[in-house]
């Protein structure tokens, strides 16, 4: 293996390592340092036999967060589905670029922490998003050396959220206008309206198989953290609920707040000090997925090899 390849291995494991270590400004750019060193390296690699992969995916989403204490929970699941393009620029390491579409949710009235039953909050949102990222193979995938190769993945993504709820009467409400938290309140001021625009940090892993000359079907699972905390419209703690009134109306209160709706209620409302979500953790979400793609040769071989495995381009 040459030295530049070798190189290439090593950044790759260490920017993949900061996914799995906790947010902090400082680590952005070390990984951006990563990130440089990779766009030095690659007019270097795309010299070795590359390969394109496009195809579709599909699969079921869940979220992790203040409404769901459990990475993998027995509720909340939803379909996802995508497109994907890949462009291996040897037959280890390749650009992968994307775009999804899910439902995430989450509810207190399915948790087994009687605190959060008793808060009785709910949300659900429609999630956009398109990612980049670095994919690599452990074994090198062509129609020569390996079919089988198991593979990790990190990149990041930019998505979409714009989380609601259903009111009393059961009627659609998104939440953010309520600024259930005090969000651009004036005796609020450190709590600013979240955005509906953020990022995402995709990490994971999965299996690939070449299974025939035109195809790939691989299984993968991907990890989604987050530069918010109001996926769910949960993260500090509560207001007092007469300013809320006053400011938002009393829809603004009663989401806020819904206690009162739950079974076993006490007769007491909340204190707006106590804490209504854990603005210690940003939100997660994840997929697991499996994706369906024709595998092309390099740019430019790509209409000599439809004329060679596409019954209506061969020669007669």
């Amino acid at each position: 293996m040459k030295i530049s390849q070798i190189f290439l291995h090593f950044l790759l494991f260490s920017s993949f390592s900061f996914y799995l270590t906790p947010f902090k400004l400082q680590n952005y750019s070390v990984l951006k340092r990563y990130i440089l060193s990779l766009a030095l390296l690659l007019p270097v690699l795309t010299q070795a036999q590359k390969h394109h992969e496009a195809g579709l995916t599909f699969g079921v989403s869940n979220y992790y967060g203040d409404l769901q204490d459990k990475l993998f929970p027995t509720s909340g699941y939803h379909p996802m589905i995508g497109v994907s393009y890949k462009m291996f620029i040897n037959p280890f390491v390749g650009m992968r670029f994307g775009a999804s579409y899910t439902t995430l949710s989450g509810a207190d009235s399915l948790s087994d922490i009687k605190a959060n039953y008793l808060r009785n909050l709910n949300f659900t949102t429609r999630v956009i998003e398109a990612h980049a990222g670095i994919e690599y193979n452990f074994w090198p995938i062509d129609r020569v050396r390996s079919r089988v190769s198991p593979y990790i993945f990190a990149g990041v993504g930019v998505f979409y959220s714009n989380p609601f709820t259903n009111g009393v009467k059961g009627e659609k409400v998104y939440l953010k206008p309520l600024s259930t938290e005090g969000q651009g309140l004036p005796m609020y001021p450190d709590r600013k309206p979240y955005s509906n625009v953020n990022v995402s940090f995709p990490f994971g892993a999965g299996m690939k198989f070449l299974v025939n000359k035109t195809m790939v079907i691989s299984a993968e699972m991907g990890f989604r953290p987050t530069t918010t905390d109001y996926l769910d419209d949960v993260s500090k703690s509560y207001v007092n609920l007469d300013s809320l009134n006053k400011y938002k109306g009393m829809q603004a209160v009663q989401l806020s707040y819904r206690g009162n709706q739950a079974v076993g209620w006490d007769g007491n409302f909340v204190d707006y000090t106590y804490k209504r979500g854990d603005s210690r953790a940003n939100d997660w979400y994840w997929f697991g997925n499996i994706t369906i793609a024709i595998y092309l040769n390099a740019s430019g071989n790509s209409r000599s090899y439809w004329q060679t495995h596409c019954p209506r381009g061969r020669t007669r």
